[in-house]
């Protein structure tokens, strides 16, 4: 589930796209990532689910207009693409990682965090850790209501020696991390309330992986929240971030206040 640099440098060609395929050294640690956009401005980081990479993200990479509008940037999480493949973290290990990142790479221009599915939790749980860093969280299909995460037993047998050897590597890393998901998410329920930035909500009604009821838990819990402004889509299942691609693109050039205007959507912000 990654994309060879061969492909990469490929598919950014054909679009017409300048992209930069970047190693982050944070320590002793190295994490891949690949940006694109203007590097002046607002950044955009996206953060993909559990398993995936960089590329669950190309083609919003490969936009034309945000890539005129942003700086855009995504990563392998740890474990996965070229980031320590087969290796997995926590999720406070990661948001800790990944806020050391940010930091990293800050231009001044102000931050944007958006979050798939795992990405969700991670994303909030950097933003608890980055008050100073990140402006807005988007939270797209995202598992933040420990109630609601029901780690599946099956999980149990290919965690142990020897099958989980058996297991390719990036569904080995998504099994482990999924599975210590649920203890992460109730270590992280108390500080939600600490959540100060803009938070946006993205669920589709008929999730089966994530379900709708994580939506009102956030709405509840992040109530130092700065503003939370839901976007239900109804009958839409876990895939919304890709299955509704064009919207989102759309709702994130209103939300994240471009340098250049765009015309108001008055569909998505209601």
């Amino acid at each position: 589930m990654r994309m060879a640099p061969e492909e990469t440098a490929v598919y950014f060609e054909s679009n017409g796209i300048s992209f930069q395929d970047k190693t982050a050294v944070l320590g002793d640690y190295e994490l891949h990532y690949i940006e694109t956009g203007d590097p002046t401005a607002h950044t955009l980081l996206m953060l993909h689910g559990s398993p995936g990479a960089w590329d669950a993200y190309k083609t919003y990479l490969s936009d034309p207009v945000l890539a005129e509008q942003f700086r855009l940037v995504a990563v392998d999480r740890p474990g996965f693409g070229f980031t320590s493949f087969g290796s997995s973290m926590n999720l406070n290990q990661q948001a800790e990682l990944l806020t050391q990142f940010a930091r990293s790479i800050d231009n001044q221009k102000g931050f944007t965090l958006m979050g798939h599915s795992y990405g969700g939790p991670l994303t909030v749980a950097m933003g608890i850790k980055g008050q100073d860093v990140f402006e807005r969280l988007v939270v797209v299909a995202g598992s933040l209501d420990p109630a609601a995460e029901k780690p599946e037993k099956w999980r149990i047998p290919i965690k142990a020696f020897p099958l989980k050897y058996y297991v390719p590597g990036s569904l080995r890393t998504s099994n482990e991390e999924l599975w210590m998901l649920k203890e992460d998410l109730y270590d992280l329920a108390p500080k939600l309330k600490e959540v100060t930035q803009e938070v946006y909500l993205i669920h589709g009604t008929e999730d089966m992986l994530v379900p709708y009821s994580n939506v009102p838990f956030m709405e509840k819990e992040m109530s130092s929240a700065r503003s939370i402004r839901t976007w239900t889509m109804p009958d839409k299942n876990h895939f919304i971030l890709w299955e509704e691609e064009s919207a989102i693109k759309d709702s994130l050039l209103v939300w994240m206040k471009p340098a250049k205007p765009v015309q108001p959507i008055d569909s998505i912000l209601q």
